[in-house]
């Protein structure tokens, strides 16, 4: 490696300013990232990464005091240049990719739009000759088809396309550093492989240097040559890939390593009575094939499923594969053709008024808690929302201890009561949004992908909840994921799916104990 880095950080201190005070994010970290290396920094939630990595193209927050220390790129101090010098920087020689690329797009244009931008912003270039490397970088990024998408909206993507059209985006101007910031979180295990695979690929061909942000060490085995790794604003550990994995020396670290969601739950009575259950469910949306002419697309085919009280059912399948779709069906919230019975009783004829007041028997928790919490409301407010919809009659002070149960229920302190959504971290707003659902004691809940932005520790925490939850009040859950070792530790029952169609279901014992050559998807990802 030439003896230069491409990136030196040095005595690097990030602090926001909150309603109560300085938080202190970064520590006085030192790091180095090589040339042509993939650099690793991974921690726990709360740790530092992001703010560290977003210091460097100076992308922090507007609550964010001006970074101290030095950030030096090529020679230079970013956190001391001008702004204009650091935009001709930012975008053209150091390229983001955000954890989100649903809310990193712009609805309103085009994918090719977007790349053209980034292009046009740092090279003057004829808008024929644009649009023609906007094709070659879609190509580049693996996106099918991409000559004739070029002109199609981000919405019109799966979660794994927008993210090559983010990685796209980032290689337009065939930068020297590319900062990945959780790139991979919210995606399945096979899409994550191929997109792994394709920026290992990238950056051996171009020669660039990644930062790779992450709380998923099997990602760092991987990806990184090297690893450094965060706790409370610190660097506690640094060193390969390899020795970081096999041989830690932090007690930290170690506890990174070992993190693991416990065995199997215990067999259920296959004779418990049906809390819910599906039959010939089906999904359909309209898909627009030219100015006039409308086709359908079905997103969820046929599926019947059964949910017994107390029970854990897990639904697996790869992105696009139609588990949320199924989750919206269930929960009345998109349209559906067949018939859903929740405690014997039919409900996809009763009207939206019936079906809010039995939602309150049925409560949903979403993978998305900082955008399924109003950001207006106090966690007070938003757990007792439920409690005020369905028991108007209540008086101030039994909602008020009902809240605080819920909230004590979830592992949270009565005094995060006042607390807003971005106030807490993503675990923190997780535990609010089933304390939500929770608060109501319902008999059934819905949860679609509650772990996939969390990170190890807090996955491990989030599972033993769910599990000491339903041990107490007799719950069942429809546990939808695409991490199979969660849907593993929880789960009495699976059903796979594959292009909206229930592939494969059994116990999952029997699920987990046998590799299917129909679906391949255990063998694939546990």
């Amino acid at each position: 490696m030439n003896p230069q880095p491409l990136l030196s950080i040095n005595d690097l201190s990030v602090r926001f300013s909150t309603p109560k005070g300085f938080i202190h994010a970064v520590r006085g970290i030192d790091l180095v990232i090589h040339r042509k290396e993939i650099l690793a920094l991974v921690g726990a939630s709360g740790s530092g990464k992001t703010a560290t990595a977003m210091s460097i193209p100076r992308l922090l927050p507007g609550n964010a005091l001006p970074p101290e220390g030095c950030v030096e790129f090529n020679g230079k101090n970013l956190l001391t240049i001008p702004e204009s010098e650091m935009r001709n920087i930012r975008g053209n020689r150091i390229s983001t990719i955000f954890q989100d690329p649903a809310n990193s797009l712009n609805p309103l244009h085009t994918i090719g739009e977007q790349v053209a931008e980034v292009i046009t912003r740092h090279r003057r270039s004829g808008r024929r000759e644009v649009m023609e490397r906007a094709a070659e970088l879609f190509d580049i990024a693996g996106l099918p088809e991409a000559k004739s998408r070029m002109g199609d909206y981000p919405h019109t993507f799966s979660g794994g396309q927008r993210q090559r059209v983010m990685i796209a985006i980032a290689l337009a101007n065939d930068p020297e550093l590319l900062i990945a910031d959780e790139p991979t979180t919210s995606l399945d295990v096979a899409v994550q492989a191929q997109i792994l695979d394709l920026l290992k690929d990238i950056q051996s061909r171009t020669r660039m240097s990644i930062l790779f942000i992450t709380h998923d060490l099997g990602i760092v085995e991987r990806i990184a040559d090297r690893v450094a790794v965060m706790k409370a604003g610190k660097i506690v550990e640094t060193g390969t890939a390899g020795d970081i994995l096999r041989n830690p020396k932090h007690s930290y670290t170690k506890r990174l390593v070992m993190a693991g969601y416990g065995e199997m739950p215990p067999d259920f009575a296959p004779d418990a009575p049906v809390i819910m259950a599906a039959e010939n469910l089906s999904v359909d949306f309209p898909v627009k094939k030219g100015f006039f002419r409308k086709e359908h697309t079905s997103a969820v085919k046929d599926v019947s499923i059964v949910i017994r009280r107390g029970q854990t059912v897990g639904i697996v399948g790869e992105s696009g594969s139609g588990k949320t779709t199924l989750c919206m069906a269930l929960l009345r919230l998109e349209k559906n053709k067949g018939n859903i019975f929740f405690n014997g009783n039919a409900i996809n004829d009763l009207s939206p008024k019936a079906v809010r007041q039995m939602r309150c028997y049925y409560q949903p928790v979403f993978q998305d808690s900082s955008g399924a919490l109003n950001p207006a409301m106090a966690v007070e407010e938003i757990i007792g929302e439920g409690l005020r919809l369905h028991y108007p009659e209540m008086r101030r002070d039994r909602l008020r201890g009902a809240t605080i149960a819920a909230l004590r229920d979830v592992g949270l302190p009565a005094q995060m009561l006042d607390r807003l959504p971005h106030e807490l971290s993503g675990g923190q707003r997780q535990r609010v949004a089933l304390a939500r659902a929770l608060a109501l004691r319902p008999k059934l809940i819905i949860l679609d992908e509650p772990t996939a932005s969390l990170d190890r520790f807090v996955q491990t925490q989030l599972v033993e909840l769910l599990r000491n939850l339903q041990k107490a009040y007799g719950m069942a859950y429809l546990f939808i994921s695409h991490d199979m070792k969660i849907v593993r530790a929880l789960s009495h029952y699976i059903y796979v799916m594959r292009q909206g169609q229930i592939i494969e279901h059994g116990p999952a014992k029997e699920i987990f104990g046998k590799e299917s050559e129909e679906t391949g998807y255990e063998r694939k990802t546990a």
